[in-house]
């Protein structure tokens, strides 16, 4: 390009008039092909194209010099490596031969043989014509040869160093001998505790190993010669067709191409500037002229007299490099590059390309405007619906719209929606949910408050509507709004709120509430298109919000469930001091359960179970097992026998759901224990599930070794016992897995941390509870937890009597005494006639049915417990006597005066009880 405005300014150039080429009519003639009088111009050799003034010819001689250069470096570097290898390969050919010859078996016993030169000297020479070396030798340690080519040498001292070979060091060495220049090596030949012995001389002339390589020169030779032709005649070829493509470049050539290019130059629609390195305009194209508005004279006036747009002056002046840089002139945009025309040693000066861009920014813009809404689509879809909580969804759906759509958003849902519940045909009251805006100073209704629906609002005709209403002036809105929050409507104004744009929330064609969205900063009101994103935005977020509400009421249904199969509160008794927490996980309702369940004799029975799963068939089975372990602890079974009950039970449930299609219970397990507060003793049993923890009174914590047995629901294995020995004041902790296993913490870890908190002594079972929680509560519960801390307490001596029974009738008159004494003793003389019968009833039946030992209890607790005991196992059951029977009216009588009675086994026989309220 600096080539082509040099000529046109060139005064001698008929171009330089600054007519364009398709204005001229004086043509240059082409090349012509014939002489001057018609005669063909005789053909040039092949070499005479190669002529040292061409381009062509002088590209030719610089190859081949550069290849003759190549060849010469490549020759002399491989004499100097050959000399090198040979050296080389001397040396390791004479030391492995000195080596290997030193190290051969047998040479240590010939060395030492009374004449070792008629041993060795054979295998010597053998071993050097093998090796291909030019001797071999064998020395002492005084250097005194034993072997040699020459046998008129053995015996004479040995010409080269042998002091490192003496000391046990091998040594290669160049030496100049009778045979010429050659490579020797030394090695010591060592006993087997390491003395040297003698030593191994090998050595080679560097001519017979430098014999090798200059057989392999003649090759090398040849290959650089015909290399050399072969870059030669390809040197030659790419020259004939450099000059064949660039046709001779003569004058009229150049003349002819400048054509073209100025006419090229004038029709592409990209303006082209070019200027010198004082700012003068040497060249500007046609389009540059119609993008600029160029006066016809601007060619060779400076850059900044042509009344061009500042901007362009600027960056046109500063010489710097830029691509794609916007400027705007006139109406137009201009995308402009400039390039300096001295970068690579032209002259001085600048090269500037202009291009319209102006309907390519439109298009741009619309483009940029349209990924933008997309990219708000695509971070809104992730962003709502995180959880299944309704007001997080519709706050999650106010801050994806700002700032990107709107100013301020404001999201209102029908009050039964909130609740779980459909919300039903009227536009009843509203609450707002979500509330965000670009201010930390909200000018609407905080979220939880109610909102008014005032007729006439966008807000309200979309509701009634069911579509989205778009208002660009709020003036006739804000007026009906003032009727009933003048204040309000007063903040609202003072943010600058101008704009409004309400769209229903609808869901499976219902409409939960309305979603607005207002502008304040904006100017420009909501277009078609906004109102398009608006529905998107909210279609999305109706759906999530809707699945909420679902949850929310299946969750508050599930909840109601478990409640109310959850013990409402914990009956009265003296045994322990009992305090109890259950948290749900938040992924809903689950099926842990716990229970304190009174037994006779002053007995309580301690349960904690846990069904796996959430939601309503955890809890329904949950409340199937509770209800079992009530019915089963009534026939006051030890906990093993209770168990297997269990277990069966969970078997037919799952025999039964399988039959109907039904999921069957995944698993289930249970711990029972009954506290005896007259013995002391705990006994545990437990069927797949985690051991209980003791605190003793000092404070101690440990976990007592129960066996375990399988899950409920696997019938066949049988369920074992522990009995633990609580001293009074004592703390028997139950829990479930949720309260020490998490999804970030180990079990064993877990443990360790619940026996840390329950640790410590004068805390209540409240407290404990409390401090429990406290420390090993998750942020996130994922399973829930319930947690079961009894304080055990022992039943004073004085409110225990006890009776051993002789079996004979007439042993029931006294033990009738003792009992009544005992009961004046307690203030219950009321009770002495009742309690004397039933004791007598009791008393009889044992010994007439029973077997020996037989004792009787009395136990003074919040009622009066009359037991019996005896060795067998039959039970007595209740009957209705004929009016004819002289018997069978003892246990009606007892049913009729107790206030319950019935019938528990131990290991050694039975026990018929009766309990009395106390006056």
């Amino acid at each position: 390009m600096a080539r082509i405005a040099g000529r046109s300014r060139a005064p001698s150039a008929p171009e330089s008039t600054g007519r364009r080429p398709q204005d001229r009519r004086e043509r240059p003639e082409p090349e012509r092909r014939h002489g001057r009088h018609g005669q063909p111009r005789p053909k040039r050799r092949p070499w005479s194209s190669l002529g040292t003034r061409s381009v062509a010819g002088q590209v030719f001689v610089l190859q081949v010099v550069i290849v003759l250069l190549l060849v010469l470096a490549v020759g002399v570097e491989t004499v100097l490596q050959a000399r090198h290898d040979t050296a080389t390969e001397a040396r390791n050919r004479s030391l492995a031969v000195a080596e290997t010859y030193a190290n051969s078996p047998g040479i240590v016993a010939a060395l030492r043989s009374p004449d070792p030169t008629a041993i060795l000297q054979p295998s010597a020479e053998a071993a050097r014509m093998k090796a291909g070396v030019d001797f071999i030798v064998v020395l002492d340690t005084n250097s005194i040869r034993y072997t040699h080519p020459m046998p008129d040498r053995i015996g004479k001292k040995f010409v080269g160093t042998t002091a490192p070979a003496l000391a046990g060091q091998s040594i290669t060495e160049e030496v100049d001998g009778t045979i010429g220049h050659l490579v020797q090596a030394v090695v010591p030949v060592t006993d087997r505790d390491g003395t040297v012995v003698g030593m191994v001389s090998a050595g080679i002339r560097t001519s017979r190993v430098a014999d090798t390589a200059q057989r392999q020169l003649p090759v090398l030779l040849g290959s650089a010669a015909a290399a050399l032709v072969l870059a030669t005649g390809g040197a030659a070829l790419v020259s004939r067709r450099l000059r064949r493509q660039t046709r001779g470049l003569g004058p009229t050539a150049m003349t002819r191409m400048y054509e073209h290019h100025d006419a090229v130059l004038h029709s592409v629609r990209e303006g082209v500037l070019i200027m010198d390195g004082d700012g003068r305009l040497l060249l500007a194209n046609d389009e540059a002229g119609r993008l600029l508005g160029l006066p016809a004279d601007a060619e060779g006036r400076h850059i900044g007299e042509l009344g061009l747009d500042r901007r362009v002056v600027e960056l046109l002046s500063s010489g710097r490099p830029v691509t794609d840089e916007l400027l705007a002139s006139g109406d137009l945009l201009l995308a402009v590059n400039t390039r300096p025309t001295d970068a690579h040693g032209g002259p001085p000066g600048l090269v500037a390309t202009l291009r319209d861009s102006t309907e390519l920014q439109a298009l741009s813009g619309k483009a940029d405007l349209a990924r933008r809404r997309l990219k708000l689509l695509y971070d809104a879809g992730m962003a709502i619906g995180t959880t299944l909580d309704v007001v997080r969804t519709a706050q999650e759906l106010a801050e994806a719209a700002v700032p990107g759509f709107a100013d301020y958003v404001t999201v209102d849902l029908a009050e039964p929606v909130l609740r779980g519940e459909e919300p039903g045909h009227a536009a009843a009251k509203l609450r707002r949910a979500g509330l965000s805006g670009i201010h930390t100073s909200q000018p609407f209704y905080p979220v939880g408050s109610d909102v008014p629906m005032i007729p006439g609002t966008p807000r309200a005709r979309s509701m009634e509507r069911g579509l989205p209403v778009a208002e660009s002036d709020l003036t006739e809105a804000l007026s009906a709004w003032m009727d009933h929050d003048a204040d309000r409507v007063g903040q609202v104004r003072g943010q600058g709120v101008h704009a409004s744009l309400a769209v229903p929330l609808r869901a499976r064609g219902v409409v939960l509430g309305v979603a607005t969205f207002w502008r304040s900063e904006r100017p420009a009101p909501f277009d078609e298109d906004d109102v398009w994103l608006g529905e998107e935005l909210v279609a999305r977020a109706a759906v999530c919000i809707d699945n909420a509400r679902r949850f929310t009421r299946e969750h508050a249904m599930a909840v109601t469930l478990q409640h109310s199969l959850l013990p409402g509160g914990l009956p009265e008794q003296d045994a322990i001091d009992v305090a109890h927490r259950y948290l749900p996980a938040q992924a809903g309702v689950g099926g842990d359960w716990f229970d304190v369940i009174p037994l006779p004799g002053a007995r309580v029975a301690l349960v904690v179970g846990d069904v796996v799963g959430h939601g309503v068939h955890a809890a329904a089975t949950m409340g199937r097992l509770r209800t079992a372990v009530h019915n089963f602890s009534s026939l006051d079974l030890p906990p093993d026998e209770l168990l297997g009950l269990m277990d069966d039970l969970v078997n037919r449930i799952d025999q039964e759901q399988a039959s109907g299609g039904e999921a069957p219970i995944t698993g289930a397990t249970c711990l029972y224990a009954i506290y005896d507060p007259v013995s002391l003793r705990c006994t545990v049993a437990r069927a797949g599930h985690l051991l209980p923890a003791v605190v003793r009174p000092d404070g101690t914590v440990y976990f007592p070794e129960v066996p375990a047995g399988p899950p409920l629901g696997l019938v066949g294995l049988p369920f074992e016992t522990a009995e633990l020995d609580l001293a009074e004041g004592s703390k028997l902790v139950l829990y479930t897995d949720g309260l020490v296993e998490d999804r970030d913490r180990d079990i064993d870890v877990g443990l360790e941390l619940l026996r840390d908190a329950l640790a410590g002594t004068d805390r209540t079972p409240e407290q404990t509870c409390a401090d429990v929680l406290a420390t090993l509560l998750p942020e996130h519960p994922t399973d829930d937890i319930a947690l079961l801390v009894a304080r055990t307490h022992a039943l004073p001596a004085g409110r225990v009597a006890e009776w051993e029974v002789p079996a004979d009738p007439a042993a029931v008159r006294e033990i009738r005494a003792g009992v009544t004494r005992r009961l004046d003793e307690w203030g219950l003389e009321e009770l002495s006639f009742t309690t004397e019968l039933i004791l007598s009833e009791l008393i009889t039946n044992a010994i007439r049915y029973g077997v020996t030992p037989i004792r009787v209890r009395l136990i003074h607790d919040r009622t009066l417990i009359c037991e019996v005991s005896d060795g067998s196992s039959t039970s007595p059951h209740l009957k209705y006597a004929a009016s004819t029977d002289e018997g069978g009216r003892g246990l009606f009588l007892v049913a009729q005066f107790a206030e319950r009675w019935g019938t528990r086994y131990t290991a050694e026989g039975k026990v018929i009880w009766a309990e009395q309220h106390l006056p």
